[in-house]
């Protein structure tokens, strides 16, 4: 197989507790390790700070790269937290990326007090946050006044850690197409017609003509395929994983990530499992 694999680790426990859990994800030979940015996640508390797990996290590894799974505009202004994955990035020696998403309309929203935007206005509130990130690891200061983001000669500087941007239909695969080195999918999850697989094939096809549009290659972008949020059951078994790892990357997925188990509930597995999954060499490129 050629897939690269991937885990999700929780921020849900406190350090003195995680950071086994990281160091043993690079020594079981993950190519990457990533957490979910939220203030609470599903109702879950403490919810630790993502950045900081991540920066944490790239003090006590060496070769896997980490990331945010995703950040969203829902809590997070473009500025600051460019400043901050700027840190993280330079802590880890490059190993920083920054996977960056719309958002849902549950975690976090409202959480500062405003009033929840609808889908449509997250979409272009996303768009305009993806903007401004990007503009902020610029080489000259950046003064601008959007419809929610501004900012005053701002300078966070390079390098820019590459983007990795979850989308599923055609708007967000435009801004794939113009600012990501990755594209991220969940599936089907919010889209409940049809399979997995065939919601997976739609997507690509809107991924593709949103590059030709611009005249990108699509052939430039990874694809990343966050799992264990639909139906799928990819840690029933290591085969049942080889069967889900082979299937995606038949239709062009690069990327596989799985949760760390979580006992009862959706993300129980077994440990062993996922051990197995990470050590094949066979798996990862």
């Amino acid at each position: 197989m050629g897939v690269r694999v991937g885990v999700l680790i929780w921020a849900g426990e406190s350090w003195s507790s995680a950071v086994e859990v990281w160091r043993r994800a690079e020594e079981w030979g993950f190519s990457h390790a990533w957490v979910y940015d939220h203030v609470e996640w599903r109702g879950v508390r403490p919810w630790f700070d993502a950045y900081a797990v991540l920066a944490a996290a790239a003090a006590v590894t060496s070769r896997i790269g980490l990331g945010p799974l995703v950040t969203t505009p829902n809590f997070r202004h473009p500025v600051p937290a460019a400043h901050a994955l700027k840190t993280v990035h330079d802590i880890s020696g490059g190993r920083l990326t920054v996977g960056l998403g719309a958002g849902s309309d549950v975690d976090d929203l409202g959480v500062l007090g405003a009033a929840p935007p609808d889908s449509r206005e997250r979409a272009k509130r996303f768009a305009e946050w993806v903007e401004l990130l990007e503009l902020a690891f610029g080489e000259q200061p950046v003064s601008c006044r959007g419809r929610t983001w501004s900012t005053t000669r701002t300078l966070v500087g390079g390098p820019r850690p590459p983007f990795a941007i979850a989308a599923g239909g055609p708007r967000g695969m435009r801004i794939v197409a113009r600012h990501a080195q990755t594209w991220v999918t969940l599936g089907n999850r919010y889209n409940r017609a049809g399979t997995a697989e065939s919601a997976v094939r739609r997507q690509l096809a809107l991924l593709d003509e949103a590059c030709v549009e611009i005249g990108r290659d699509p052939g430039e972008l990874d694809r990343l395929l966050l799992s264990g949020v639909t139906d799928e059951r990819p840690l029933a078994s290591v085969q049942a994983f080889d069967d889900y790892a082979g299937r995606y990357e038949a239709l062009g997925i690069t990327d596989i990530v799985v949760h760390w188990p979580v006992p009862g509930g959706r993300f129980a597995a077994d440990l062993r499992v996922l051990e197995q999954i990470a050590r094949n060499p066979d798996r990862s490129k």
